[in-house]
């Protein structure tokens, strides 16, 4: 058994007082009866209320008023696991719509394999809200939403030649999932509405970047208590960039000013660029692979921050069982009013 309210019980020190009063007048009383001569002799004519009727109010009072102080401390009982509401976490994903995403070292190609594993991500979302940037040296955005259908149409049949601006600018792709994620400036201790659910970006690149600072970005993420989960797609060998007409043609590959081929790759030095923005916000760095694996590794990351807030908002609840001393407490207060403190039965014989 505990206690609710344990500062309660500090009253309990007036009913030990009340006793020792109590014992120690009856006491006294009956040393100057006994001086005066034979108790049951001076009781007789003494007309004074009963030391004993006196004695047992006294003691039904103080008993009636531990009850009391018991029932006011709340007293628990037992004890049980109870999960509060469940919560989701809000995520945003950055996918890459630079014309090196055309690529196909990565079957079909590496937009298309970002394409399968953002699918397979979708899927096993349970409870989250789910925002989406697509990006190339501009960003495209849809809002966070639990529509996950809604999300899904609308990057299904979005492309590279669909962008604004060609290039890669992941360090604005963050800075815009961060907008999405804190809509103001604002660090997230001072929105504890919004700090309420756990934020996650995940990046779904092939590392090349052209324009901004991806780096500072990500600082920016972990100040406002942002997780960054990268996904790199691509191999580190040099690959060709196809080209398209408007209807989906190919037209061979992409080829520069002066007529050279243009190659891309996920080079080591752009892998050791996105460790560092992951690691940044204590996110983690993965490599797609053929079998989904990339992204599966990302689901059991954000499953495991999930774990973790569930494990936070676990309570021990306690049965109360106030009702127990509260009863007795009233029995015994009235019963110690009830009580007379003169014998009436001996007034009516005398009488």
């Amino acid at each position: 058994m505990r206690f609710a309210e344990p500062g309660m019980l500090a009253f309990l020190v007036l009913p030990v007082f009340a006793i020792a009063a109590l014992g120690l007048g009856v006491w006294l009383r009956r040393r100057s009866v006994t001086r005066f001569g034979e108790p049951a002799t001076v009781e007789a004519q003494l007309k004074r209320p009963s030391p004993y009727l006196r004695a047992a109010k006294g003691i039904t009072l103080v008993l009636g008023t531990i009850a009391l102080v018991l029932a006011t401390a709340r007293p628990q009982y037992g004890g049980r696991i109870q999960m509060l509401k469940k919560r989701g976490i809000d995520v945003v994903v950055a996918l890459d719509f630079s014309k090196s995403m055309l690529a196909q070292d990565v079957r079909p190609s590496r937009l298309d394999r970002a394409k399968l594993e953002l699918t397979e991500f979708i899927k096993q979302l349970t409870g989250d809200r789910v925002g989406l940037v697509a990006f190339a040296g501009d960003t495209i955005r849809f809002p966070l939403t639990s529509d996950y259908a809604a999300a899904t149409a609308f990057w299904r049949d979005l492309g590279p030649y669909d962008m604004p601006v060609g290039g890669t600018a992941i360090g604005k792709a963050l800075t815009a999932a961060v907008r999405m994620l804190r809509p103001d400036d604002s660090p997230a201790e001072d929105q504890p509405n919004l700090a309420q659910r756990s934020k996650v970006i995940v990046l779904l690149t092939d590392g090349e970047d052209h324009v901004g600072d991806p780096v500072a970005a990500a600082r920016e993420a972990a100040e406002k208590e942002i997780t960054i989960h990268v996904l790199g797609i691509g191999s580190d060998s040099p690959e060709l960039i196809p080209r398209y007409l408007d209807d989906g043609t190919p037209m061979g590959y992409q080829k520069t000013n002066d007529g050279e081929y243009v190659t891309t790759a996920l080079t080591a030095a752009n892998e050791d660029s996105l460790k560092e923005i992951a690691s940044l916000t204590s996110g983690r760095y993965f490599r797609a692979g053929s079998d989904l694996s990339g992204m599966t590794a990302v689901v059991q990351e954000i499953r495991n921050m999930k774990q973790t807030e569930i494990e936070a908002r676990q309570i021990t609840v306690y049965e109360e069982v106030f009702q127990w001393f509260l009863a007795p407490a009233v029995f015994l207060l009235a019963l110690a009013f009830a009580i007379p403190e003169r014998r009436w039965w001996r007034r009516r014989r005398t009488a």
